[in-house]
């Protein structure tokens, strides 16, 4: 008989590449664990290198030092008796391929190893490998079972645990496998990106794969950003039912403690917050860990008077302080009274330093100097784009003297149809809304001011939209209503509908056939532009890869 087992998701924020780092939060957090008396901490997946590494992976010196790291894991927790560790690493192949460059199977393995008495005294290789979305797994990693290795189930306290890695738990043989092994208790570590909605899908397949097998199912995750990627933390444990038994809080590190007793779990469970919130902490979280990662000592932000710089600049004071965020605002000879009085109130509600630059002198001596070569020519997009490139210059210049980095205010809606300019506020080194369409901006923006005391005045919010280049311009006069272009873009890019179908669901033809268009015209510039913080299941990043030449249309 097993004896009760009380068992702690370690949901920690860790630093790709921060080898050392890791490995100490790793070791505080199992002797936290142990203080409390825990019997098996369960770390996320790739924990140990953080996830996701990428090319790191191809460097056998990349290898050998999260291996080193490993041995000093299990060496540094010798001392703490009974404790058993779940460490997620990668692990070179045997065979040495990683140094051989031997590609007939990529150079490592993605591993899960159990640390206990100082020593390592099992290791197991994830099966299924992802490759879709965001991943692309099968380029660095070899599948255990084609490593010729199975599944592994260890005893802790009289409880037999069988491991998985993320994908793993999505297949039923890889579950499968472990019960048939003896396994009392499915264990899976993960590294799995936030999404809107992913928490409810993820909670669900789990619960899916608990009732196949008939086993109680834990489920530890990372949390913290990474470049484009947030993971969301929100770890849980389900009974064999399905039935759910633990949450850790969504976006913060946790230890979440749950206890095991004839085959029953027993924990809290944190509410999911609701979905303004979620985006919200996924954006904050992601500019948050993309400066303070980076070394970036603050932010800077053309702040214009319109509803995405301003949401922009909500954000970042929250994500890092009023402090450490700059608000520059560059009007032009079209920028409207109201923008820069809507500007300067925000400013002062957020209690940021607030700048103005003028950019009609260098407009004027723009104008001047191509005077003879425009003679004869009407005011077109070029006069419009010399004005962003003015701004994008001088906040530019201001990153390069301080060292903070620019915040670019550019949706997922101008970055689709390429209502932006390159070299212009497309400048900056971080999009912070890039994956946001405008309607969520608006969204967004409510339901921060909702959460007292308003920040954003009112009159961003309900006047219509502009980017003031020329004369009472608006953005619908170069673009659908936004609620028909974020409509005809959520179907086409991130559901894969036809054409024809879009417009089969009932929206205009040359709605259809504009958008699209222009979606497929302006790759070019997307390819150019910031890494941003990606929300839905398909953002403009690692999981948009289209060609930028290209003449299919459908």
């Amino acid at each position: 008989m097993s004896s009760p087992l009380k068992i702690a998701l370690a949901q920690i924020n860790v630093v790709v590449g921060d080898l050392a780092g890791n490995a100490d939060r790793i070791i505080a957090q199992a002797r936290e664990a142990h203080r409390a008396g825990v019997d098996l901490v369960v770390t996320p997946e790739l924990a140990l290198c953080g996830y996701p590494p990428e090319d790191l992976l191809l460097r056998p010196a990349f290898l050998a030092a999260c291996e080193q790291q490993l041995q000093r894991i299990a060496a540094e927790l010798a001392g703490l008796p009974g404790l058993h560790v779940v460490v997620g690493h990668p692990q070179a192949r045997a065979d040495g391929a990683v140094r051989e460059r031997s590609w007939s199977l990529p150079p490592c393995l993605n591993a899960a190893s159990v640390l206990a008495g100082g020593q390592v005294i099992a290791t197991y290789a994830k099966r299924e490998l992802p490759n879709y979305q965001v991943f692309d797994e099968r380029r660095y990693f070899c599948s255990g079972r084609d490593a010729g290795q199975g599944a592994v189930v260890v005893d802790v306290k009289g409880t037999r645990v069988g491991l998985l890695i993320c994908e793993d738990a999505w297949f039923e043989e890889p579950a499968a496998a472990a019960k048939a092994a003896g396994a009392a208790l499915l264990c899976v570590i993960n590294a799995s990106p936030f999404h809107i909605g992913k928490v409810e899908e993820r909670e669900a397949r789990m619960a899916e794969r608990a009732r196949a097998t008939g086993l109680p199912l834990l489920y530890a995750h990372l949390v913290g950003g990474q470049d484009e990627m947030v993971f969301d933390g929100a770890s849980f444990a389900v009974q064999a039912s399905g039935e759910l038994a633990l949450r850790a809080p969504m976006f913060e590190e946790a230890l979440a403690v749950v206890d095991l007793a004839d085959g029953r779990l027993a924990g809290s469970i944190a509410p999911v917050p609701e979905f303004e919130a979620q985006v919200w902490q996924a954006l904050v979280l992601g500019v948050r860990d993309y400066l303070g990662k980076n070394g970036f000592p603050g932010a800077l932000i053309g702040l214009s008077g319109g509803i995405d710089s301003a949401l922009v600049l909500a954000i970042a004071v929250d994500a890092l302080g009023a402090d450490k965020v700059r608000a520059v605002m560059m009007p032009s000879p079209y920028t409207a009274d109201i923008s820069w009085i809507d500007a300067r109130d925000m400013a002062e509600r957020l209690g940021v330093r607030y700048d103005e630059m003028s950019i009609v002198p260098m407009f004027d001596a723009f104008n001047a100097t191509l005077a003879e070569e425009f003679k004869g020519l009407a005011l077109d997009a070029t006069e419009e784009n010399i004005q962003a490139r003015i701004r994008g210059t001088l906040l530019m210049a201001l990153s390069n003297k301080f060292g903070s980095i620019v915040l670019t205010t550019g949706n997922k809606s101008e970055m689709a149809t390429g209502y932006c300019t390159l070299y212009g506020d497309m400048a900056g080194g971080f999009a912070v809304i890039k994956d946001v369409a405008k309607t969520l901006v608006f969204r967004l923006a409510r339901w921060r001011n909702a959460q007292g005391p308003e920040i954003i005045p009112d009159r961003i919010i309900t006047r219509p939209p502009s980017a003031e280049l020329r004369p009472d311009q608006k953005d619908e006069d170069s673009l659908p209503p936004y609620a028909v272009l974020d409509a005809i873009l959520a179907r086409y890019m991130e559901q894969d509908q036809s054409i024809a179908e879009i417009v089969a669901a009932g929206f205009k033809a040359e709605d259809v056939e504009r958008v699209t268009r222009l979606i497929k015209i302006n790759e070019y510039k997307r390819r150019q532009a910031p890494v941003g913080i990606r929300i839905t299941h398909r953002g403009f990043g690692r999981d948009w890869r289209y060609p930028i030449t290209s003449r299919f249309r459908a």
